[in-house]
């Protein structure tokens, strides 16, 4: 079976207080893209011969060298707790860049969970598989119905919403630095926003950069000023909209013209596409 876990963006981020266990609260929202990784499971007998229940292979972006800590195997191993799933060959093809801010690990597992409920005929429900798919990360349910959505709690709380970027360019950018999320938690100072993101989606995204922000990027633009050059740039290059994604270090911008040159971001990442 055959799958294409793809990436979000989060369209602004606000980081509202911090709980007692550690955590914090924030709101966001939280809407697919099309950079996608290639995910292929299938039932292995050859692999009783090696004396494991699984082979992964992966290619592409590195993942980790130890496949237990893989988001995929998590994913296996959490359904192993309930039911008898063995011998399964996985080919996983990183497409999605490692510290960006798109979710790529949380999609991979999501779509494992998916992938072994239909392969093994587990017959789980959507908010069943949502249910199993917050055990291995906050923002992993969101890519069971992959539809945009308003999050709230520690990332984990959905209200659909109705969003529909179909018009516009998008043009991600992912410099060579690597922002993990504990060092973009590192100097956040919680505060409520004046106007929830759930209101000010609704105004027109020529109007969001006014209204719209990222509470992480103070903290990384200041550590990493290269990430804020990207933010800037591509409003130079006439983005409607451009925010960071997530923790980062991705920036998108939202274009009613695809740029003509993105020659300055050769060294990068680049990922272009239209809704």
């Amino acid at each position: 079976m055959q799958f294409f876990p793809n990436a979000k963006i989060n369209i602004g981020l606000n980081i509202t207080e911090k709980r007692s266990d550690g955590y914090h609260n924030l709101e966001t929202i939280f809407y697919p893209i099309g950079l996608k990784d290639e995910l292929f499971v299938d039932k292995s007998e050859r692999i009783t011969k090696n004396k494991t229940d699984y082979v992964l292979q992966e290619f592409g972006v590195e993942v980790t060298n130890n496949p237990e800590r893989n988001l995929v195997i998590k994913a296996l191993r959490l359904l192993q707790e309930d039911f008898d799933i063995q011998q399964v060959d996985i080919h996983l093809r990183k497409n999605i860049p490692l510290g960006a801010g798109l979710g790529g690990g949380s999609s991979d597992a999501a779509h494992m969970l998916i992938a072994l409920n239909d392969l093994f005929d587990l017959k789980l429900t959507v908010n069943e598989l949502e249910r199993y798919a917050v055990k291995i990360g906050a923002d992993c349910p969101f890519f069971i119905k992959n539809t945009p959505v308003f999050a709230t709690g520690i990332g984990n709380i959905f209200q659909p919403i109705d969003l529909n970027l179909s018009g516009y360019y998008f043009v991600l950018i992912k410099s060579d630095v690597h922002v993990t999320t504990a060092d973009a938690y590192s100097s956040i100072v919680p505060k409520k926003a004046e106007i929830s993101l759930i209101e000010t989606i609704k105004q027109p995204v020529s109007a969001w950069p006014d209204l719209i922000f990222n509470d992480f990027e103070p903290v990384v633009f200041k550590k990493h000023p290269i990430i804020y050059e990207v933010k800037s740039t591509l409003y130079k290059m006439g983005a409607e909209f451009a925010i960071m994604s997530g923790s980062g270090s991705s920036v998108y911008g939202l274009f009613k013209e695809l740029p003509e040159s993105l020659k300055m971001f050769d060294k990068y990442f680049v990922f272009v596409d239209s809704f």
